[in-house]
């Protein structure tokens, strides 16, 4: 697949990259990619969640009524979890959600989800560019010349630009990230997939790795 390379102005540099079928054209495998998104979302969980059990409630232990012969259920002191105030049965424990998938797995699910987008035609190839400063306005201006100013948008870079990260803080609909670190969740989430001539190149030597 042919892409044509625009500059930040949104205008054709008459160059062109070829996306490697191998990551952009392949057949997608759903199941990849909900394994992917579900072992993120798992991983975004602090799993600091508790509830006090009968034995963590304060209360006095000393035995409300007798065992049989009241005609309800049986209970201990104040703190059963029969009575309003309680402890808790079962309740929940500070956990680790976070599961592991394999490497390949995990590979084949962003392909997955790069070739969706490609088949979507929601990729677009720019020319290399960084800020010395966060510019924010410039970024903005930036997204309206390449015609996605309103759409969900994912910026892939080969390398870490400080000041471009720092440009897109504060835009609610756009985010950057390295070629390494993007995942499948990212790159479903975004509408648009912003590639970077660099980042394609990149991407082909991440994925022969």
């Amino acid at each position: 697949m042919e892409l044509s390379v625009l500059n930040i102005k949104g205008e054709d540099t008459g160059r062109k990259v070829t996306l490697n079928d191998a990551i952009f054209g392949i057949e997608p495998n759903d199941h990849a990619i909900y394994l992917d998104v579900k072992q993120y979302m798992a991983n975004q969980r602090q799993g600091t969640h508790k509830a006090k059990e009968r034995s963590e409630v304060s209360g006095s232990t000393r035995k409300l009524i007798r065992q049989k012969g009241g005609g309800g259920a049986r209970r201990g002191d104040i703190n059963s979890p029969v009575l309003v105030g309680g402890g808790r049965v079962f309740g929940p424990k500070p956990r680790d959600y976070s599961f592991k998938l394999n490497k390949k797995l995990k590979g084949l699910a962003r392909k997955s989800a790069l070739s969706y987008k490609a088949k979507e035609n929601a990729i677009v190839v720019i020319e290399d560019f960084s800020f010395e400063t966060p510019k924010t306005k410039e970024l903005i201006s930036i997204t309206e010349n390449l015609k996605v100013r309103d759409s969900k948008l994912l910026f892939v870079f080969a390398e870490r630009n400080k000041f471009v990260y720092l440009s897109a803080r504060n835009l609610k609909k756009t985010n950057v990230v390295i070629a390494s670190d993007l995942n499948t969740y990212r790159v479903l989430d975004a509408k648009n997939i912003i590639l970077t001539e660099s980042s394609v190149v990149a991407l082909e030597n991440l994925f022969k790795a």
